[in-house]
């Protein structure tokens, strides 16, 4: 590799790992709860649908190509064992922001659909996400045993979405503290 494509592919490393890391907080810690206080139910989980299909192939393809590129200029017989750990977290955070994209992520549009259309049956289409009363939806799990069943199962695929979501953003929070302590060495 000569002089001037190692820059470009370090930086391009950078961008690819920033972009993801901001994107997770963005959707972690903000969007979620300024649309879960400020929508109806229904709103918020078809906005969910819209974006999320793409953050999660953005998310897919950011890490894949993160990886890539920091293999790209970190040959394999001259990693240091930091850099082979680096290694380790950029394929751990494929695999997951992969498997959240392609299962769990569509497990869990696929059953909000269909919660969706039960609620809206029984008239419960304008509640506010995360302020509405519960007991409508506790009334309706015990009276209707097809929601009931989706409800665990969204509650599992969320789960496992989350725990995703979560993986990613710690092994891109150590890979952000890996390129932070070799910043002169990049």
């Amino acid at each position: 590799m000569n002089n001037l494509e190692e820059p470009i592919l370090k930086l391009l490393h950078l961008a690819l790992l920033s972009t993801f890391w901001g994107m997770q907080f963005w959707y972690i810690f903000f969007t979620t709860f300024v649309m879960g206080y400020a929508l109806n139910r229904h709103t918020h989980g078809y906005i969910q649908s819209r974006l999320l299909p793409f953050y999660h192939r953005i998310a897919s393809a950011c890490a894949f190509f993160s990886l890539i590129l920091f293999e790209l200029y970190h040959p394999h017989h001259q990693m240091s064992d930091k850099e082979t750990f680096q290694i380790f977290i950029l394929c751990a955070c494929v695999m997951a922001a992969t498997l959240n994209s392609h299962y769990f992520g569509a497990m869990t549009w696929e059953i909000m659909a269909d919660m969706h259309l039960i609620e809206q049956s029984w008239g419960m289409s304008k509640n506010i996400w995360l302020s509405a009363s519960s007991e409508a939806y506790d009334k309706l799990s015990q009276s209707n045993s097809e929601y009931k069943r989706l409800s665990y199962q969204l509650w599992f695929y969320h789960w496992l979405s989350s725990l995703c979501n979560l993986c990613c953003l710690i092994c891109n929070s150590c890979s952000m503290y890996y390129l932070a302590q070799n910043f002169c060495a990049l």
